[in-house]
């Protein structure tokens, strides 16, 4: 089988409402959707949701990676041979993970469909049956962030994550307040998106919460700074996830090395795909460290690869890929079962593409053969 043609669409993303956290808003979502067309007559979905400050790529960079640097070398080669697959993109361009997640992803679902199984059957079969959906509030007043809450609790959620990071007197107002009105029973995860910046900062704000159940703290400080995450971890009882910090094998061997997290957050989006995110799980499984699969507000294609890896995988224990749940219009058919995610056995990623809808949500598209 050979990759013959692959599309890309520049696409937006609507929002219900914008999406706020502790470094940018975002009024939709820029996503690069990949077709990957074979010779077979199979065709492959995968997507990239970059992050300027996180990834270092943006909406339009990765369009044009995928369309002048990685699209041309793959064309011809065998969408099975994903070690390979990731070998060409790695020499041909340095970094740029979000552009190789897209790749990646539309190869798996090629593979799935050729064997007419889903893509968690590839990578070491289903061990979770289902995994609750964790609701996350946007940054906003504290008031207004404990309503959303009561209203999430009625229709079923039973953990949060807040979005906090703009001020941290005001991040402890939203949190006592969201810990008020839900009752203790109710989980709370804190992310900071990196927006306490120092430890020393951290340190004050974490003291205020040791009394209210917080289930973990996710990238208090400055993303390439391990060393104050080892820090703050030293001083608290409450767990530390890592998220920004985390992008690839290297720095998840420093992070086990250093033990600056009881947690890691893995994303396809930081570290490539499928494959990589894979060889994480197992790196930190080995280092007895519980992981997650987490979201850049991602369509129903990128949420489903993740889930696919997190259905897997005895280590992640906790999932946050809730983009479809957000976009009044979504491409794809993930189906959830709020507040549970459960994963049919339809072969590949399992979701049918509206081609419909990404053609009207298309801003430039172009194609590589």
């Amino acid at each position: 089988m050979k990759i013959t043609e692959i599309k890309i669409y520049a696409i937006r993303l609507p929002l219900f409402e914008p999406f706020v956290i502790s470094y940018h808003t975002y009024p939709d979502m820029p996503s690069v959707i990949v077709k990957m067309v074979t010779d077979e007559g199979i065709v492959g979905y995968g997507e990239a949701v970059p992050d300027e400050h996180i990834t270092g790529e943006t909406w339009e960079g990765v369009f044009h990676i995928l369309k002048n640097s990685i699209g041309p070398v793959l064309i011809g080669k065998n969408p099975m041979e994903i070690e390979k697959i990731h070998e060409l993109m790695d020499k041909t361009i340095y970094s740029a993970p979000a552009a190789k997640a897209a790749i990646d992803i539309a190869c798996f679902d090629i593979i799935g469909k050729k064997l007419q199984q889903p893509v968690y059957q590839l990578i070491g079969g289903r061990y979770h049956d289902e995994f609750p959906i964790t609701h996350v509030l946007s940054i906003a007043p504290p008031e207004k962030m404990a309503a959303e809450a009561a209203q999430m609790v009625e229709k079923g959620y039973r953990s949060f994550k807040m979005k906090v990071g703009t001020n941290v007197k005001v991040d402890i107002e939203c949190i006592k307040a969201v810990r008020a009105q839900v009752g203790p029973d109710i989980a709370i995860r804190v992310d900071v998106n990196q927006g306490w910046k120092t430890s020393a900062a951290t340190l004050t704000a974490v003291k205020q919460l040791e009394d209210y159940q917080i289930d973990w703290i996710e990238q208090p400080v400055t993303g390439d700074d391990i060393d104050a995450m080892v820090e703050v971890k030293s001083k608290t009882t409450i767990p530390l996830m890592i998220d920004e910090g985390l992008k690839g094998t290297r720095e998840m061997r420093e992070i086990i090395q250093k033990r600056a997290a009881d947690k890691v957050n893995i994303k396809l989006m930081k570290c490539g795909g499928i494959y990589p995110a894979v060889k994480l799980a197992h790196q930190a499984e080995l280092a007895a460290m519980e992981c997650q699969v987490g979201s850049m507000v991602e369509s129903s294609i990128g949420s489903a690869a993740g889930f696919h890896v997190a259905f897997s995988k005895k280590v992640i224990t906790s999932v946050e890929l809730t983009g479809p749940l957000k976009f009044s219009k979504d491409i794809g058919n993930l189906a959830y079962d709020v507040p549970f995610i459960r994963l049919s056995e339809t072969p590949g990623l399992g979701v049918e593409v509206n081609e419909e809808i990404l053609k009207e949500l298309t801003v430039f598209q172009d194609v590589v053969r």
